[in-house]
């Protein structure tokens, strides 16, 4: 049967939307007649538009707007609110991409089906970190509790990534710019002011390089541009390839500064999620299941599963992961003694903070690091472009004289 999207009003006078399915549109009239509403607004939703679970509405929700809605329904639940009664109330002030998400909970959750599983329906961005917050929160009846905790994890976690993009933003704002000025500088400038000498001396091999070089460029943009596209395709492709992608995320944890800043990053999302998953009540197994795929390197996915295995053999998690080499000594020991302790979870919590910390000095020693090599690098270009242009100018000269 086709979706139908409906705008309805409650006998109290409370309006109400969402999307119910139906033989036609009067079939989904006399459904919410009978739940004892008056329909305002009944529209066909198209079948050829659908993806997924609601998806004919479905508007791209920003893991931003994903946080704050969850945000706002641990709030609604901590104050008492119904689960039902806290999605209504979200819904009623709820933004253009958030309100499709929030009509399906809402028909979902009526029919008798928990939040974890309207979550699973409508898919991304809703992923099983997500999906296994919420299962823990309804087989622990810790809503408010665990939906909280998962509003902190998403927030941190998007924190993290603006922190990376505003660390690597500005060098590779620069970069472009040297790219674009030395470009300019040798394909249009330089050919103008050395082409009339070429005639009259033999020009020097900087020169000459640089020459050849716009020469190159002029003649075979189009070419370069299309080879350049080629080599982008070539390279995703390759690394699409999970062997290759082990291999290439391997590589960069031994990059200097970047491989530190990489595994300080991860080791942090690692600590973090998983100690929120064990603390809402998730197996240590199923929370590594999840946290491997947030950490964002192949190879420490790969150690991860190598650790699950081991650890569904028996063995204990400071072992398999000490084993890895991948992970840090100082997470191994936070690890032993919270199993020592028989409190891993707080431990977990506790130490992400502190590796939190270690991401945000990582962040500054690249982010200092990285605009003196850049400053190098121009500073060797302008010296070379610069003898390209002198040299034969002094040549001249000694003509001359």
């Amino acid at each position: 049967m086709p979706d139908y999207q409906f705008q309805s009003i409650t006998n109290s006078g409370e309006a109400r939307s969402g999307v119910l399915k139906g033989r036609d549109r009067s079939d989904v009239v006399q459904q919410l007649s009978s739940r004892g509403e008056t329909a305002t607004k009944v529209v066909k939703i198209k079948s050829s538009k659908k993806t997924g679970a609601g998806s004919a509405v479905k508007k791209h929700l920003s893991k931003v707007e994903m946080a704050a809605m969850i945000r706002e329904l641990a709030t609604a639940q901590e104050a008492g609110l119904p689960l039902m009664q806290a999605l209504r109330t979200i819904r009623q002030q709820a933004s253009p991409s958030s309100g499709p998400v929030l009509d399906h909970f809402i028909q979902s959750v009526e029919s008798g089906d928990p939040l974890y599983k309207s979550a699973a329906e409508w898919g991304e961005p809703f992923d099983d970190l997500i999906v296994g917050m919420l299962r823990a929160a309804d087989a622990s009846g810790q809503m408010s509790t665990i939906l909280h905790q998962l509003a902190d994890l998403l927030d941190r976690s998007l924190e993290l990534k603006r922190e990376l993009l505003g660390a690597i933003m500005y060098p590779a704002i620069i970069a472009c710019l040297i790219g674009i000025s030395g470009i300019v500088l040798v394909t249009v400038l330089i050919p103008r002011l050395i082409e009339p000498l070429a005639g009259q001396m033999t020009l020097p091999w900087p020169t000459l390089v640089v020459m050849g070089f716009a020469s190159f460029i002029i003649n075979w943009w189009i070419w370069i541009l299309v080879g350049f596209g080629l080599i982008l395709f070539a390279w995703k492709s390759w690394v699409a390839i999970p062997e290759n992608r082990f291999w290439f995320d391997r590589f960069k944890l031994r990059v200097p500064l970047l491989g530190r800043l990489l595994r300080d990053v991860a080791v942090a999302r690692f600590t973090r999620t998983l100690g929120t998953l064990t603390s809402a009540g998730l197996p240590i197994l199923d929370g590594l299941k999840i946290t491997r795929d947030t950490l964002g390197n192949a190879a420490l996915a790969q150690a991860v599963d190598s650790v699950q295995e081991q650890v569904s053999s028996g063995k204990q998690l400071a072992e398999p992961l000490e084993r890895s080499g991948l992970f840090p000594p100082l997470l191994v020991q936070v690890v032993n003694l919270g199993e020592r302790s028989g409190k891993l979870e707080e431990m977990l919590l506790h130490s992400a903070t502190a590796f939190d910390r270690q991401v945000n000095a990582s962040l500054k020693i690249f982010t200092k690091a990285l605009p003196p090599v850049l400053l190098i690098i121009m500073a060797a270009l302008a010296c070379f472009v610069l003898a390209a242009i002198l040299l034969p100018l002094l040549e001249l000269q000694s003509l001359v004289k």
